[in-house]
């Protein structure tokens, strides 16, 4: 089913551990009737392997932050405003926010104020989701989640996730009407059915004002 022609755009976001991917597996079985387009940062696009390999190479962090923003504009270009456009509920796995927050603690002492860096970098040009699900969970757990990946990502220490959950935190508490702040230590399936009426609320209030 086509959301009503609406153009929403929803992401999920949250530190490393949070258990986005499972999430985002379940929510393409319970949201199909939705027929939404799911995408992700980095990766959507060719451009996201460059961004892998900046990671896995630790290479200069502004290198490595122009890369995430090229990966983003490519992620606009190539799926988000095609499938806007179209009348698509889109629904991505990490988006700018993530930029925001984990290139902003990885950028401090490199360049003054990176945050406002970040986002100068994108304005004029990127789109503001409609709404923004961020879960957040205790450090120490999201670490024990963590433990047993292989090839763990240099993001991944307690003193940066530590930085970018209060980061999130932040943009959640300046901008309450967009984020939907979640427990990610609930029951999976509980998390699930919570993000997916979130969702269909932010689709159901967005076909009331077109017919308006």
């Amino acid at each position: 089913m086509d959301p009503g022609g609406i153009l929403l755009l929803v992401t999920i976001e949250g530190i490393d551990g949070t258990g986005k991917s499972t999430l985002l597996a379940a929510l393409k079985e319970r949201l199909v009737d939705l027929n939404p387009v799911f995408t992700r940062e980095p990766g959507a696009t060719w451009v996201g392997e460059s961004v892998r390999r900046a990671i896995a190479e630790q290479i200069d962090p502004i290198t490595e932050a122009t890369l995430f923003v090229a990966d983003h504009a490519a992620n606009l270009a190539t799926v988000v405003r095609p499938a806007l456009a179209q009348g698509k509920l889109v629904i991505s796995d990490r988006y700018s926010d993530s930029r925001f927050a984990y290139q902003s603690v990885t950028l401090a002492g490199v360049i003054p104020d990176p945050e406002e860096w970040l986002r100068a970098m994108h304005n004029g040009w990127s789109i503001v989701p409609d709404k923004t699900i961020l879960l957040v969970i205790p450090v120490d757990d999201a670490l024990s989640r963590l433990a047993g990946k292989n090839g763990r990502e240099h993001f991944e220490r307690r003193e940066i996730l530590e930085k970018v959950q209060n980061r999130y935190l932040e943009f959640a508490r300046a901008e309450p009407s967009r984020f939907v702040v979640v427990d990610a230590m609930l029951d999976k399936d509980e998390v699930t059915r919570f993000v997916a009426d979130a969702i269909r609320q932010v689709v159901a209030n967005g076909q009331k004002h077109i017919r308006k």
